[in-house]
């Protein structure tokens, strides 16, 4: 017999996500037009873009409220091969991830998770240089985004 779990018990079951694992910036705009400066950033920087995930068009297509949120979803190969060598379920969590939120309070939020956080469950030195480049480049890319 199949145990099918819906989304808030599949985040139950997890645990919550630790404040001290994201990182977070406000900005400044409409939660596209942030996301358009964190996606022209990303190009910028010569990373690839993968996707795009708008998930407050998505609840709107199935008559759903949520509010404005997209996701930008990238890599570069350079960086995040050497993180999947040292441990090949670390493809999991790569591409890198950033969300572009309405935060209920009038304002844009971008926020990620901390790359040390992310690959903490698979066999990756915690000091492996590219991390810290990784992470840079996601503060960089959010400093960027937040303002016009």
């Amino acid at each position: 017999m199949r145990t099918f779990l819906t989304g808030a018990a599949l985040a139950l079951a997890a645990g919550p996500l630790a404040a001290a694992e994201l990182e977070t910036r406000q900005a400044q705009g409409s939660v596209a037009e942030v996301a358009d400066r964190l996606e022209a950033a990303v190009r910028g920087a010569g990373a690839e873009v993968f996707a795009r995930v708008d998930h407050g068009a998505g609840a709107a297509s199935v008559d759903m409220q949520l509010p404005d949120s997209q996701l930008l979803i990238f890599g570069n190969p350079q960086l995040g091969t050497p993180v999947m060598q040292e441990d090949i379920r670390a493809g999991l969590v790569l591409p890198l991830k950033m969300l572009v939120y309405a935060d209920g309070d009038g304002g844009t939020r971008i926020a990620w998770r901390e790359v040390e956080e992310t690959v903490d469950d698979f066999d990756v030195d915690d000091d492996l240089d590219v991390l810290e480049k990784m992470e840079a480049a996601l503060e960089k890319f959010a400093d960027t985004a937040a303002s016009p």
